[in-house]
């Protein structure tokens, strides 16, 4: 490990400064304006790919953004690990609220602050530099491929055709990805789990226009009282969802497992204290880290109508509108569950109103088990690195593309994560700090080095 530790002391100031030349491009996928940007960041990646070492980089147009391969094969009879991660950041909105230009990275109290500092510029080099070690020191003994996609952030609707496409391309034993995040800096964790995800909105109509609530009210429905009403019908006083048949694929948490999430340190208080809530809420029956990672959630995301503009108008909406989601878990099929809640809401719809359901996105849950080869040999980078053994733990946000890969590729995916809470991702002032940085390389360096020897 000192080896390790020093390459990277000495190469340090070259590696964030490549680090740097991608967080300046503005890659937003969600932006049509940024087209440009993405494929500036694809190439600037294809650069730094080649410096690396692999032997060739294509860089693979679909109907969205491109996608980038590179490939370094050391033997033909040797394991092979697919590198998957994502080149485009989230918008940085709002900016005013950055303490710095969010394009222009800045290194501050030993954190790298910028977007795409973390989420997954930042995670994604890590992967990039571990391999730049290996082989520049003639330690490669894995063949690597690496798929770098810029459609992450608004749902990759075009990696599964190109996965599908090109399955003998990205043939592989392994994909390793680090876009996931751990439990704490002195708490290093696994992510075993993820959720998946069904998103909807909704429209409900009333009237043909707006009318004046003194002369109507009372006697015409309002949109957003059965909005309301409906929304209100979706989760019961226990917590559970209400959709018929929501439940029937959802295993239990396993006795094992639960008694592995009961080990993990969770300060409620310290919780509740840091989003400024006076008590969680959620499934009965369960704890809050299983809530949020191991069960399904329903939430409203956002929610509008009638008159929201300065003083008052006394006015009876045409038209209301949500945004909703639902967090799933392993077994449970989002495009199943997308249907479901279309048919509970026009059951549940009074004949007053006419309500329309619009499916958005979704994507599938995805578990590793924890006596995976290879789960064991990231288990074992991390403990080189982090100084102990990391904890496996579910996550509870979604990254679609991942059951996708088991489900096309018929491979299994290790999540090697080192984003921490703090970071911010996806919010103004995201960071990432350096000792991740370093400790995140010496892990899959030893990751790498252990899986070569199964």
């Amino acid at each position: 490990m000192n080896e390790i530790k020093s390459y990277i002391k000495d190469n340090e100031k070259r590696m964030l400064e490549e680090l740097f030349s991608l967080i300046r491009i503005p890659s937003i996928s969600a932006k049509p304006e940024h087209k440009e940007d993405m494929i500036k960041c694809a190439n600037r990646w294809k650069e730094l790919l080649l410096a690396a070492g692999v032997d060739k980089v294509d860089i693979m147009p679909t109907k969205g953004h491109p996608i980038l391969y590179a490939e370094k094969m050391v033997d033909p009879k040797a394991k092979t690990v697919l590198i998957y991660g994502h080149y485009d950041v989230m918008p940085a909105e709002p900016l005013e609220l950055w303490k710095s230009n969010p394009f222009e990275p800045e290194i501050r109290d030993e954190h790298i602050w910028a977007r795409g500092a973390d989420d997954d510029k930042g995670q994604s080099f890590i992967q990039a530099k571990a391999f730049e070690y290996l082989n520049k020191n003639g330690l490669l003994q894995n063949n690597i491929k690496f798929i770098l996609e810029g459609e992450e952030e608004i749902g990759s609707p075009n990696l599964e055709a190109f996965c599908k496409e090109h399955k003998e391309l990205l043939k592989s034993d392994i994909i390793l990805v680090s876009d996931t995040s751990m439990l704490s800096a002195e708490l290093p964790s696994l992510t075993t789990g993820l959720r998946g995800l069904a998103y909807w909105q909704l429209e409900v109509t009333g009237p043909n226009r707006d009318l004046h609530s003194g002369h109507f009210g009372g006697a015409v429905a309002n949109p957003i009282n059965a909005l309301c009403g409906i929304i209100s019908k979706m989760v019961d006083e226990d917590g559970r969802i209400t959709i018929p048949g929501f439940y029937d694929k959802v295993a239990d948490i396993p006795a094992e497992e639960r008694q592995m999430i009961a080990q993990i340190p969770f300060d409620e208080e310290k919780y509740k204290k840091a989003i400024d809530v006076a008590e969680v809420a959620g499934e009965k029956g369960y704890s809050t880290i299983e809530r949020n990672s191991c069960r399904p959630s329903f939430d409203v995301c956002g929610i509008w109508g009638g008159y929201t503009g300065e003083g008052s108008k006394t006015v009876l909406p045409s038209k209301a509108y949500a945004k909703v989601s639902t967090r799933l878990v392993a077994h449970q099929d989002y495009e199943e569950i997308l249907q479901l809640f279309e048919d509970y809401v026009q059951q549940i719809a009074p004949k007053s109103v006419k309500v329309k359901v619009i499916p958005s996105h979704g994507g599938q849950g995805y578990l590793c088990p924890i006596d995976l080869p290879a789960y064991q040999a990231a288990e074992r980078g991390f403990e080189k690195a982090f100084g102990k053994k990391p904890l496996p733990v579910r996550r509870g946000g979604s990254i679609p593309i991942i059951a996708t890969f088991e489900e096309v590729l018929g491979v299994k995916t290790i999540l090697m994560g080192f984003g921490l809470e703090s970071n911010a991702i996806h919010s103004p002032n995201e960071n990432f700090p350096l000792d991740m940085f370093r400790k995140g390389i010496e892990a899959v360096i030893g990751f790498h080095k252990e899986y070569a020897k199964l």
